[in-house]
């Protein structure tokens, strides 16, 4: 079960207790050379973000295990990892560490290395449409192992009455076990970024259009932790 903290603006802490809580927060990953009405939004949500996990804690209960998308080490050595990748997830995963809360070897390396380059592979086109098929194929199978394992190790180490705190990229396919309460961290500045992209997207097509004299072709959109590689309001 998933719920928006802008619908449940003062969950009562009875109605949770002794079950396993989960917050989800979506990755929006900062990078280099990106635009100013894209680091001004990033750096928004992020803000919007640690304000609202801390709201959460403080209705159901502090933060006792973190959970990071593409991080395959544990405790110190993981927040390494994790500092090249995001520095605001970071940040918030590492007070998190720092009061307690222990940071969890998420990935298994190698699945998810696997499922990276598979990635990379579709993302490049392929001429023949049987090659096209049997990587999309390996693809969904790498996915689902992947999945399955991230799974087993939420459902392996939040225990009774824990809270745990998770980010993850907006389009992921995880199913999580039916005992877990999830909170879906959506602030109003991930709208807000979304917006900005699809507005960027139609200027850009808007200009090539004008210079080439063709009607804009439709512009397929990133989620917005795709700019960088990559509801409780």
């Amino acid at each position: 079960m998933s719920e928006a903290l802008g619908r449940v603006q003062k969950p009562a802490v009875d109605s949770f207790r002794g079950r396993r809580k989960l917050f989800l927060v979506f990755l929006v990953y900062p990078y280099e050379g990106a635009p100013a009405g894209y680091v001004e939004r990033c750096e928004r949500y992020w803000r919007q973000v640690a304000e609202q996990v801390l709201s959460l804690e403080s209705k159901v209960g502090p933060v006792r295990h973190v959970y990071h998308e593409s991080v395959y080490a544990a405790g110190d050595e993981g927040l390494e990892l994790l500092k090249q990748l995001n520095r605001f997830s970071y940040e918030i995963s590492r007070a998190r560490h720092e009061s307690g809360a222990v940071f969890e070897a998420f990935e298994e390396r190698e699945l998810a290395l696997e499922l990276s380059d598979l990635g990379r592979f579709m993302m490049l086109g392929f001429a023949s449409s049987r090659v096209s098929q049997l990587v999309q194929d390996l693809h969904m199978q790498a996915e689902k192992k992947r999945n399955e394992h991230v799974i087993k190790v939420i459902d392996s180490t939040l225990q009774r009455d824990e809270v745990g705190l998770l980010f993850v990229s907006e389009r992921h396919s995880l199913q999580f076990p039916g005992d877990i309460e999830v909170f879906s961290v959506v602030p109003p500045a991930l709208d807000e970024l979304h917006r900005w992209m699809r507005d960027e997207a139609d200027r850009r097509r808007q200009e090539a259009a004008g210079a080439t004299g063709k009607e804009p072709a439709q512009e397929t959109q990133p989620d917005a932790a795709g700019e960088g590689d990559k509801e409780v309001a």
